[in-house]
């Protein structure tokens, strides 16, 4: 693997759920589910570097809640179990939609900063 962004290294799905450094695909892009590492072990590459932001939470929160509230309607109003069943199902359900596709989503976010070279805009202090 090159040194370089945008010259080969894993494909950002790869590196959204297998956890891979965008540069040396060392399993080290993630400390915890959802936290990246500081750098990664293997060849150093600084994670910090990246900015990733909130927005995939948001837009991931919202769409898995959608298709969650429809399938507990739905199983209301075809079946109308228990409330305690409706916990017992969607509450884990929505968790592990959310943390998982969080992951995967940072985790190729990073990756596509890494390939193309993103950073900060930069003023130009010439007049």
């Amino acid at each position: 693997m090159s040194d370089q962004p945008g010259a080969g290294g894993p494909a950002p799905f790869d590196c959204g759920v297998r956890g891979l450094c965008p540069r040396c695909a060392a399993p080290t892009l993630f400390r915890s589910p959802v936290a990246f590492a500081d750098r990664c072990r293997t060849c150093g590459l600084d994670f910090g570097a990246f900015n990733v932001g909130d927005g995939p939470a948001a837009f991931l929160t919202l769409g898995i809640g959608t298709i969650i509230t429809i399938l507990a309607i739905w199983l209301e109003l075809a079946v109308s179990p228990p409330w305690w069943l409706h916990v017992l199902l969607w509450v884990p359900l929505t968790i592990v939609g959310v943390v998982g596709s969080l992951r995967i989503a940072k985790g190729m976010l990073i990756a596509l900063e890494y390939k193309r070279g993103a950073h900060e805009g930069r003023i130009d202090p010439r007049p």
